[in-house]
């Protein structure tokens, strides 16, 4: 089943359109470029890193660096991902659906989000998150959930900052546990770059994107029909289930234990559930944010922060969010699974010539 991933990065095109990649240096295992991408001359790309243009473009620059489970990706048909030159993103970085200037160092666990704005010259310091819509400006050093200006970049600071981060070697994957059983749809997308072990039982048009790491342990993953994992998610199961109901939406680069979600959840990008956690149906979890062991997240509220506390209450355009995004991937994942499939049906025959 994996031999559509040697060498890396692993291609696969979206409607047709497969990646323009000149003069990529280095990809790391695992590592994918899907569709509408265009990266410039001497990129790096660690392992597991992901650069998905589908619903838009990702246009990157020269010299771009992503370290290990990485992700870029877009807004669909509303913001594209459009990334100047001499960029370093850390590991388990997202940039999501914005501009980021020339010169720019997004640290470990940073994500950028939808629609922002990120000017020349600027550091977005570890575990920050830049709200949908932000402005950071030139030659500034931006920390904290929201992302706030600290101090203006000192001389070298950029340079210094981006070094240690490309400095950094590819994480060494361990290989998956053998799934001890998989009882999915046939409409059930899973990337080959992601992997799945122990009892994993799926829906109709649900998906596992690309460079998630499954893991259900002594117990089992279940995820109900249209339900859909974003890439460069981490899911173990520690002491019980993980439970995901019909239409409901893990974003890109969350980790998760076993708990269960509800009907019309969304967990946003880069948030860490707990152990025992229990979201009610319709209910968002911010970018960013982190549950307690056994916490119960109410119905009908954005929860946000650390710990994880009711923001406000949801509203129409929110929970408007869930049907339109579950919507777009069933469209997306649909696509990737007719890709798939015929790359792998490709390499098969050229194996039995």
């Amino acid at each position: 089943m994996n031999d559509v991933l040697s060498p890396p990065p692993f291609i696969l095109p979206y409607h047709g359109i497969r990646p323009v990649m000149p003069d990529l240096r280095h990809a790391g295992e695992r590592s994918a470029v899907i569709g509408r991408v265009t990266l410039g001359p001497r990129a790096s790309i660690g392992a597991l890193a992901l650069l998905r243009a589908d619903g838009h473009v990702v246009e990157i620059g020269a010299d771009f660096f992503i370290g290990d489970r990485g992700t870029v990706h877009i807004a669909h048909e509303l913001y594209p991902a459009i990334v100047g030159d001499r960029v370093t993103v850390g590991r388990n970085g997202v940039v999501h659906a914005c501009t980021v200037g020339d010169d720019c160092v997004i640290e470990e666990d940073a994500v950028i989000l939808d629609g922002s704005v990120v000017e020349s010259g600027v550091i977005v310091e570890a575990g920050s998150v830049a709200f949908p819509r932000s402005k950071l400006e030139a030659n500034m050093v931006y920390a904290g959930i929201p992302a706030k200006p600290v101090r203006p970049v000192e001389p070298g600071e950029i340079a210094r900052r981006a070094a240690r981060l490309r400095a950094v070697p590819d994480e060494v994957l361990a290989p998956a546990r053998a799934p001890a059983r998989l009882d999915i749809d046939p409409t059930t997308f899973i990337a080959a770059t992601s992997t799945v072990a122990g009892t994993f039982r799926a829906g109709a048009h649900s998906s596992v994107l690309f460079s998630c790491e499954l893991d259900a342990g002594d117990s089992e993953i279940v995820l109900g029909a249209n339900s859909n994992i974003q890439d460069n998610t981490i899911i173990r199961c520690v002491n019980g289930p993980f439970v995901m109901a019909a239409d409901a939406v893990i974003g890109h680069n969350v980790v998760l234990e076993n708990c269960t979600i509800g009907t019309g959840v969304l967990v946003g990008m880069g948030s860490h559930v707990a152990a025992g956690t229990v979201f009610e149906p319709d209910v968002l979890l911010a970018a960013g944010a982190r549950t307690e062991p056994g916490q119960v997240l109410e119905s009908g509220w954005l929860w946000g922060g650390t710990p994880a506390r009711k923001i406000s209450p949801m509203d129409d355009r929110k929970r408007a969010m869930i049907p339109w995004i579950i919507g777009t991937y069933c469209e997306y994942t649909a696509d990737f699974l007719a890709s798939q499939t015929a790359l792998r049906a490709a390499v098969a025959v050229k194996q039995d010539a």
